[in-house]
């Protein structure tokens, strides 16, 4: 009786191995949809990859440090693309956070070197302020020296105080050489001395000229002038209009104010510190 012959295969791959293809499928399948509905924060990857790179210096030297090969056998992806990626990114984490470093060092030593210079420039702008000033001083001493014994010539010592400082030389006459009690009107004595005063202003008076009045603390209650205030300007612009109508002297020049009881330079509560109190002061300003 005869063999009886064997059964070929089928022809194909194994049903295990089918199953299992269909069980890979579904596995990619599943991570590929977690992979799509997940989020990949791009700055903490960079600090990871960086942070790697600086402490175990996997990523420094490219694809050399692991090796050259394929990843996957299909050829998906090549260690030495990947490599040089994360290397990339790693060195441009550190070379961000250099700059970042520079940069504060840069600003903080600026800031320093800003500073400095600032006090430096204040410093000289000082300097050269109070050098200035200490000119004008002596310029306007001379010519407070200059007026003074001009004044002293005229026999108006005893009328006319001269004083200064470094912005204006000041010529202050009294109150009771030029006006009557409550009047704004010159007395017809004290034209002599404003004419003087004249003579001095157009010889020395080179800058601006100011004309300020000032009375006593007692009270103005007049049909004319309701107020030390107006009482006040109205003698300022008196010696003004004197001056201005009798002189060569430019108008645009002078300026007049009244101040009333505000700045007094005596104590008004006696007849003597209310008599300096009533005052006209001419101040010559330094043309430096």
């Amino acid at each position: 009786m005869g063999k009886k012959k064997e059964e070929a295969p089928p022809p194909g791959s194994p049903a295990w191995m089918a199953t299992f293809s269909d069980l890979m499928n579904l596995l990619l399948c599943f991570f590929v949809l977690l992979f799509s509905m997940s989020t990949i924060d791009e700055a903490k990857l960079n600090e990871i990859i960086a942070s790697m790179s600086s402490s175990f210096s996997v990523f420094s030297s490219g694809a050399t440090s692991i090796g050259e090969g394929i990843l996957i056998s299909n050829g998906v992806s090549q260690l030495n693309e990947l490599a040089e990626y994360i290397n990339s990114t790693g060195a441009a984490a550190d070379s961000e956070s250099d700059v970042e470093e520079v940069q504060q060092y840069d600003t903080n030593s600026g800031g320093k070197q800003d500073s400095s210079e600032q006090n430096a420039q204040e410093q000289s702008l000082q300097e050269a302020a109070e050098q200035v000033e200490e000119a004008n001083l002596r310029s306007n001493e001379e010519l407070a020296e200059i007026i003074g014994e001009a004044v002293a010539e005229s026999q108006l010592s005893d009328q006319i105080d001269v004083t200064f400082t470094s912005q204006y030389v000041m010529l202050t006459m009294k109150g009771s050489i030029l006006f009557d009690p409550g009047s704004a009107t010159l007395s017809a004595d004290c034209k002599p001395v404003l004419d003087r005063v004249a003579t001095i202003l157009e010889r020395y008076a080179k800058g601006e000229i100011e004309i300020d009045g000032h009375t006593d603390n007692v009270p103005m209650n007049s049909a004319k002038f309701p107020s030390n205030e107006e009482l006040s300007s109205a003698r300022a612009m008196a010696v003004f209009y004197y001056l201005v109508e009798t002189s060569s002297l430019n108008p645009s020049l002078i300026k007049h104010s009244g101040y009333g009881e505000r700045m007094p330079i005596a104590d008004n509560s006696t007849d003597a510190g209310r008599a300096r109190n009533r005052r006209v002061e001419i101040r010559i300003y330094n043309n430096n």
